[in-house]
């Protein structure tokens, strides 16, 4: 969901990327991780997860104007996200049973032609539940998941305060992270809100993603303004 959020953080370590659209995300071709760049220059490529030193050879990095200590608890609360957000929002789309059935399944098997469609969606399913089972998460109600999710917010929340970002005044990897994280659960329509409520009881963190949404997206797309407003009339992104 919303892969170019992720992408756009290339943007602000002023790299040019080019972005482009397949029917499906399982179509990436890199080790089974989804979303990844490629180097123009060196042909490495990247998961987009890995976010410390995008490209060594252009010597880019968000997170140069940090001390040691500052990119240690940066990676500290990227793990967080990466834990909690990311493996909550896994347990939402895949476990959920009326998720599932009135969301996922019909949005993941659109690209595909009957019985192929619900083949590949019913193997999706049971690889994230497995997933779950492994790390401990299949025994878990949804109301236990929603309190994980509100703890990680908790946490962010207080580690932002009342900065424009997560360290300093420019944004860093895991101001990057958290904004692909949080947008997404603000701005996509599941059978209930708890899940967006969650994030939307942290006004900071709301102001946060309307603040980079606006100077990272409204100043370079040109349907922004009637998208923005189209979120904001459905309330998916508080104004």
């Amino acid at each position: 969901m919303h892969l170019l959020l992720l992408c756009r953080k290339y943007q602000w370590a002023r790299i040019s990327i080019n972005s482009f659209q397949i029917w499906n995300v399982r179509f990436w071709p890199f080790h089974r991780q989804r979303p990844f760049c490629k180097c123009a220059i060196c042909q490495s490529r990247w998961f987009v997860g890995q976010m410390q030193n995008i490209c060594p050879h252009l010597g880019h990095s968000l997170s140069d104007g940090l001390d040691e200590v500052q990119k240690a608890e940066m990676k500290a609360y990227m793990e967080l996200v990466n834990n909690m957000l990311l493996t909550a929002e896994l347990y939402l789309q895949w476990c959920d049973d009326t998720t599932v059935e009135e969301i996922t399944h019909p949005r993941y098997g659109s690209p595909y032609p009957w019985p192929l469609n619900r083949i590949l969606t019913y193997q999706k399913q049971w690889e994230v539940r497995r997933k779950m089972k492994a790390i401990g998460w299949a025994g878990k109600s949804l109301e236990q998941v929603l309190e994980d999710v509100d703890q990680c917010c908790q946490a962010l929340s207080q580690r932002l305060g009342t900065q424009p970002y997560f360290f300093n005044k420019q944004p860093t990897e895991l101001d990057a992270l958290v904004f692909g994280h949080l947008f997404t659960i603000l701005t996509t329509q599941l059978t209930s809100d708890e899940l967006s409520e969650k994030v939307k009881n942290y006004s900071n963190l709301v102001d946060f993603c309307r603040r980079i949404e606006q100077h990272y997206f409204e100043d370079h797309d040109k349907d922004s303004s009637a998208s923005a407003a189209s979120r904001s009339s459905k309330g998916y992104l508080p104004s």
